[in-house]
């Protein structure tokens, strides 16, 4: 069987986490070979490929993933509070970059502080570095320099799914 173009590194990079950005040249044979692909994932690992115009990324209902957990808790608060000093966070996120200092304060002087202090990879400065850090080798950030941040397009997979849950809350409570 003849396999299109950088599918080991296509199959390495997904299976890994990664999320593939639309600008990757490793995108274009997976948006070419769409059908492939999400036959590939499905049969191969029981993994449902996810693709967008901006980046794709495999899912399994099988996991319990708690990193995906921590980045989306680590989003929402970061949201949460841009949103309530007043800043567009939505903007932020698409065009923006942060430095740690930036999103330390916002942790820090959070309303959730109950939340962030039980999270073991967001209560101190160091580990909210290295979620930071692993968010640039999974593509969902970028790194600019050491102390300096921006996020890529599969930030909105994380914000939807904080919203998600909010949502579900709300629908509870009512």
């Amino acid at each position: 069987m003849e396999y299109p173009e950088h599918h080991l590194q296509i199959t390495e990079a997904l299976i890994d986490g990664k999320f593939l950005l639309s600008h990757e040249e490793i995108f274009k044979p997976v948006k070419g070979n769409l059908e492939f692909y999400t036959e590939f994932f499905k049969k191969s690992f029981n993994y449902d490929l996810i693709f967008t115009e901006e980046f794709a990324y495999i899912i399994s209902s099988a996991t319990s993933e708690s990193i995906s957990r921590d980045i989306s808790i680590f989003f929402a608060i970061l949201c949460y509070e841009m949103d309530r000093d007043g800043k567009n966070f939505l903007e932020l996120l698409e065009s923006g970059e942060f430095t740690l200092e930036e999103i330390d304060e916002y942790f820090e002087n959070t309303s959730f502080i109950d939340l962030v202090e039980s999270n073991k990879q967001l209560n101190d400065s160091d580990k909210r570095r290295n979620i930071l850090n692993l968010m640039a080798r999974r593509n969902i950030a970028f790194k600019l320099g050491d102390n300096r941040f921006s996020f890529t397009a599969a930030y909105k997979v994380f914000v939807e799914f904080a919203k998600e849950i909010a949502i579900q809350r709300l629908t509870k409570s009512n």
